[in-house]
């Protein structure tokens, strides 16, 4: 725990059995309470490797769902394991895990609702390895989301992300795709409600095991990160209410 609050967080893997490892070794344990994976039907050790570092709370999709269903599994467990805050962090090794006592303080103080593990602050991201031509499509795409959610962020794209519960358990998550647009839209709906983010410098550390999406997923990325964006204009306008947007309570939009 950290100022009372409890600290939970959510591995979402697919095909981690490489790196889920030195993932879990990393994170602060000093104050983390819970750790969940969930495996999205991995066709590797990923689960036998969970349960060999001693993992307590393990769960198996029976069939790979995707990338955002992952995500709304993890983030129901956290919240019923009694999570004040809900760190999500790819069990890839891209991101380090020794930015959660930092992350988690922002949360515990009351200082932000959301806050997250920036790979373009700094020069950490090409340093790190980061493909070129994914470097410039994170910047193109922040930028054009920038404008049109009339808000100030180095990128929407990141893998490290931390939650208060009152968060999570405002977005109408469950009507999120269940791809890897999810994380574009989850973050659309906490500047949508007005909720508080920051975000810190995170190094990152590509290699051959760290996850890539393909090129025709990524140009499919590509565009529903653009239909999110204008979807949340629309809905801002009260021209069109798109459904991830349904139920959202504006009374802490400033």
């Amino acid at each position: 725990m950290l100022n009372n609050k409890k600290i939970v967080v959510v591995l979402p893997a697919y095909n981690a059995a490489k790196t889920l490892q030195a993932t879990y070794w990393e994170l602060p344990h000093d104050i983390v309470d819970e750790v969940v994976v969930v495996d999205d039907k991995s066709n590797d050790q990923t689960v036998r490797v969970a349960r060999e570092i001693g993992i307590k709370h393990i769960i198996e999709h029976s069939r790979n769902l995707g990338y955002g269903a992952n995500q709304k599994t993890c983030y129901q467990t956290a919240l019923a394991l009694g999570g004040d805050i809900v760190v999500m962090l790819h069990p890839d090794y891209q991101y380090t895990p020794k930015l959660c006592h930092s992350m988690v303080a922002l949360l515990a103080f009351g200082v932000f609702d959301c806050v997250l593990g920036s790979r373009i602050i700094g020069k950490g991201a090409l340093q790190g390895g980061m493909p070129l031509y994914k470097y410039l499509a994170n910047r193109w795409l922040t930028a054009i989301q920038n404008i049109l959610l009339n808000h100030k962020l180095s990128e929407y794209h990141t893998g490290y992300r931390a939650f208060t519960r009152e968060v999570l358990e405002s977005l109408p998550l469950e009507n999120n795709s269940d791809d890897f647009i999810f994380d574009n839209q989850m973050l659309a709906q906490i500047i949508f409600a007005g909720f508080r983010i920051g975000e810190i410098s995170c190094p990152t550390h590509y290699d051959e095991d760290s996850s890539s999406i393909a090129l025709w997923p990524s140009v499919r990325y590509g565009v529903g990160v653009l239909l999110t964006s204008v979807s949340f204009r629309l809905s801002r306008w009260g021209l069109w209410r798109s459904s991830i947007f349904s139920g959202i309570s504006r009374r802490r939009f400033m």
